[in-house]
């Protein structure tokens, strides 16, 4: 029960921007119960917006092993070992998962580990439903800036965050999304 409102703690610090607090959370979560450690694939993030990308990559390894169907995560182990060891080594690296129902999440799985054209996925989702633009939206910024394309990377970000589903939505990416942005000093005019 303690660790569960560690876990509630962290997911409230990083949904409110506090990167460094939610990371101590939920390290004392798995202080607490080490057995959580398998399941929290939001530390992995808070690991990468903290630049710990080492770590943060074992993180998303380990979420995969224990649920070998989760596409963000291989996803996100990707973003962290594009930063470590160059975008040809990630690919090299990628963890092979199962088909994720949301296509919009296959198009980008498929982008991240094959390369692709990011426009191409963001305008075919572009008159889908709110959440599939979001997510197109986020995954393109995220592919950008594994390319070291910043002002892209902005550009789709933000979009998304701006999104109808990315500002209404309380989904914890469409958090994570104002957070990359603040992570990154992008402010919206």
């Amino acid at each position: 029960m303690v660790s569960s409102l560690s876990i509630l703690n962290a997911i409230v610090l990083m949904v409110k921007g506090d990167v460094s607090g939610s990371l101590l959370e939920f390290d004392k979560a798995i202080e607490l119960d080490p057995r959580q450690k398998a399941y929290l694939w939001q530390r992995g993030l808070s690991l990468y917006y903290l630049n710990r990308y080492e770590e943060g990559a074992e993180q998303f390894r380990i979420d995969v092993a224990q649920n070998p169907n989760d596409t963000e995560e291989s996803i996100w182990c990707f973003l962290c070992e594009a930063r470590l060891y160059g975008v040809d080594e990630a690919r090299r690296r990628f963890l092979e998962v199962g088909v994720d129902s949301r296509s919009v999440m296959r198009e980008a799985y498929g982008m991240f580990k094959d390369g692709g054209d990011p426009e191409k996925l963001v305008a075919a989702f572009s008159n889908a439903r709110e959440s599939e633009y979001f997510y197109a939206s986020l995954y393109v910024g995220l592919y950008y800036e594994s390319q070291n394309e910043a002002d892209a990377a902005k550009l789709h970000v933000m979009a998304a965050s701006q999104s109808p589903y990315g500002s209404r939505s309380d989904d914890y990416m469409a958090s994570l999304a104002k957070v990359h942005c603040d992570c990154r000093n992008w402010r919206f005019d």
